[in-house]
């Protein structure tokens, strides 16, 4: 890959991930402070951000794969999706804000994997090359999230507005990225799906699969209270800057040291720390109110260990125990249950949760992370007695 290519493509993914971060993170802190959000709203508004997740791969599979160029269609989707978030910053209506919101994710969840396709179609080593692309997208996320804390604008429409502007731009920089012309042989979606199901004739795989979606519920919880709770419930200042560095950046230490304690200590136990450590950081911020700012801290932290530990390593995993020609299948079916169907799911009961936790307008936190807490320790405990995955390395029997 030359350098103008490679350039061209590390500016794209920046670009892409830039516009999730900006808004993505801050938005449970808006809805709360300037819509007057109730903590089944956001659970709600969150769940429609990824109802997205589970449209795209239908979307970009069986459509734009086959008849359109992934970079065009790119553009269109970022210039649309630009003048609705334009609209999502306008708004004072919470209905509207759903619709809104849902509209978005459909224009927005495809694009990351168009990005992706773009930038691997432009690779003889993709093995190589891509890590090294990806990583400028956890970059932008940290970088835009620094930014929104630094100025103090988590509350404001601002986080909308300029992602809006951002998204605008990247749309018509697309149209000049390297072409990926459309591949009128790609199997559907459905197709690839229904291949996909070999792997549930593998017990340790299905425990896996079930687990990997059912703790998605505790991971949207930190996804769409985290910031509200640090900010309002803890009086923490800058909670996106944070919460990006303490976290987005302690997974890019654990997501680059990841080969390492794999080959040290193994998947089976990789996942059972992930899990584990989804205990530990609940609990912490159940605690952390009373007993140190130190605990909320740790809980941030711990996000790389929480994520990487468990859905990078799943990843891994599927990819090892998927048979040879299935294999992007595989990757499709466990990102829908998990990106797509786990948390919206999650999403959705965080926000009931909320609500049940919620007296006069005030959230009582303590009471609210005890409940991903013990989820997460319920699924740890299931894992523990049913994962027994002692070759992890070979691939489902076809």
């Amino acid at each position: 890959m030359n350098a103008k290519v490679r350039f061209e493509l590390s500016t794209m993914m920046f670009l892409e991930y830039y516009i999730w971060g900006t808004w993505f993170v801050a938005m449970g802190r808006y809805l709360t402070d300037s819509l007057n959000a109730t903590g089944g709203e956001i659970g709600t508004i969150y769940a429609l951000a990824w109802i997205g997740a589970m449209i795209s791969p239908f979307f970009v599979g069986s459509i734009s794969d086959r008849y359109f160029a992934a970079q065009k269609v790119n553009g269109v989707l970022h210039i649309v999706g630009g003048a609705v978030l334009y609209f999502l910053s306008a708004t004072q209506s919470i209905g509207a804000f759903y619709w809104g919101m849902l509209f978005y994710s459909i224009l927005f969840m495809p694009t990351i994997a168009l990005t992706n396709a773009i930038a691997m179609n432009q690779s003889s080593d993709v093995a190589k090359d891509f890590p090294l692309l990806r990583v400028l997208g956890t970059i932008a996320w940290i970088v835009s999230n620094v930014v929104v804390g630094t100025l103090d604008i988590g509350n404001t429409n601002l986080i909308f507005i300029i992602p809006a502007v951002i998204s605008v731009g990247f749309g018509i920089y697309s149209f000049f990225l390297p072409d990926t012309p459309p591949n009128p042989n790609q199997a559907s979606v459905l197709k690839n799906f229904s291949n996909a199901l070999v792997m549930f004739k593998d017990r340790s795989y299905t425990v896996f699969f079930i687990g990997s979606v059912l703790l998605c519920i505790p991971l949207s919880f930190y996804y769409s209270y985290a910031n509200v709770f640090l900010a309002n419930g803890a009086g923490l200042p800058n909670t996106e800057t944070i919460m990006a560095i303490l976290g987005q950046g302690s997974e890019v230490f654990f997501m680059l040291a990841l080969p390492f304690f794999l080959k040290r200590w193994g998947v089976r136990n990789i996942l059972l720390l992930g899990m584990g450590a989804w205990v530990i950081r609940y609990l912490m911020f159940k605690f952390g109110l009373d007993s140190g700012v130190w605990m909320l801290y740790i809980g941030v932290v711990l996000h790389g260990i929480c994520y990487d530990f468990f859905f990078a390593t799943g990843q891994i995993y599927t990819d090892l125990k998927a048979p040879k020609g299935i294999k992007s299948a595989a990757q499709g079916l466990i990102t829908f249950a998990t990106y797509g169907v786990g948390l919206t799911i999650g999403s959705k009961f965080g926000g009931l949760v909320a609500e049940a936790y919620t007296t006069n307008d005030v959230i009582n936190w303590s009471g609210l992370w005890l409940v991903p807490a013990a989820i997460a320790g319920v699924l740890l405990v299931i894992f523990l007695l049913l994962f027994r995955d002692d070759k992890t390395d070979q691939p489902v029997q076809v």
